[in-house]
């Protein structure tokens, strides 16, 4: 069912405190998820960026906005019970609790007020959709995250594609030896050369010791790469008493390429030009760092007393 957002959150995790005692995390955890009837595999998936589980984020920030709009209450750090006015919410429940819901509190209003980010504001009018605010902030900066992503490996793409062969080259020798193949730059360099037909070919070292080899073939191309290619790619291993390949473009692979690499005995790992992009992000390749967001969350102990 996958996991709900924390709007959806705040009603289970209202219900669970219902009888009044205190409950700490992994307890409220434990009830919530029994609520929803979700897997521990769910429970337990982590946030694509993060250690932390999507689950457990979204469900903190659940019990900010109850708390903020005086339905739960927590006296001791990390637990919380329900008030009198969250037994009232419970007397009448709607079918979903949301921020919009929340707003008949003066105290969430005020809440809301103090912030001043554009995404946090509550809806104006009931005409505004509650999935407004489905994602926590920590969601946000991810969605953020993963858009200027894509839009620069897109852009990655379409330069690459614009530059002479004699760049591509480079830029997979760049890339490999960043990786850790080809031992050094100048040992790649000249292990690596030109192919023709838009490509590159050679023969590498998998470590820096030269303990086995790996065979790289490379096509900038915008056509789909199919079977025939990879089929004479694994022939060319064979020549070179390489057991395993690299094979990087441009463009994409056809179903019956990828079937056909996974079938030999040889190693064949297939890159294609979406991924290319992403080593060349995650590597550092054709890429500068524009700015560095650091995030932080309270110390509790700080303010415990002693």
């Amino acid at each position: 069912m996958g996991i709900p957002d924390f709007q959806t959150l705040m009603l289970p995790l209202l219900r669970s405190l219902s009888d009044g005692s205190p409950r700490s995390t992994q307890p409220t955890i434990d009830a919530v998820a029994a609520d929803l009837g979700l897997s521990e595999a769910e429970v337990r998936e982590p946030m694509p960026r993060a250690k932390s589980p999507l689950f457990t984020n979204r469900l903190a920030w659940a019990k900010l906005h109850l708390k903020r709009a005086g339905l739960i209450s927590s006296e001791q750090r990390g637990v919380y019970q329900i008030t009198d006015r969250g037994r009232g919410v419970l007397r009448d429940p709607p079918a979903r609790l949301t921020l919009r819901y929340l707003a008949r509190f003066p105290e969430y209003v005020e809440f809301r007020n103090r912030s001043r980010v554009s995404s946090e504001r509550l809806p104006e009018s009931s005409s505004q959709p509650d999935g407004e605010d489905e994602r926590t902030p920590e969601e946000y900066l991810e969605y953020g995250y993963s858009r200027l992503r894509a839009a620069l490996a897109e852009e990655i793409l379409s330069r690459v594609a614009a530059m002479p062969p004699a760049f591509f080259e480079n830029l997979v020798v760049d890339l490999l030896v960043s990786m850790g193949y080809g031992g050094s730059h100048q040992d790649a360099g000249r292990a690596v050369g030109r192919g023709g037909d838009e490509g590159i070919d050679g023969v590498i070292k998998q470590d820096r010791l030269g303990l086995e080899t790996v065979y790289v073939q490379a096509k900038r191309w915008q056509g789909t790469v199919g079977r025939p290619e990879i089929q004479r790619f694994a022939g060319a291993l064979q020549g070179q008493r390489a057991r395993k390949g690299i094979f990087i473009t441009t463009s994409a692979y056809s179903k019956e390429a990828q079937e056909y690499a996974a079938s030999i005995d040889a190693t064949i790992v297939l890159v294609h030009g979406a991924q290319l992009a992403e080593l060349m992000i995650d590597h550092g390749i054709g890429v500068s760092r524009v700015g560095t967001y650091e995030i932080k969350r309270l110390d509790s102990d700080y303010f415990s007393p002693e």
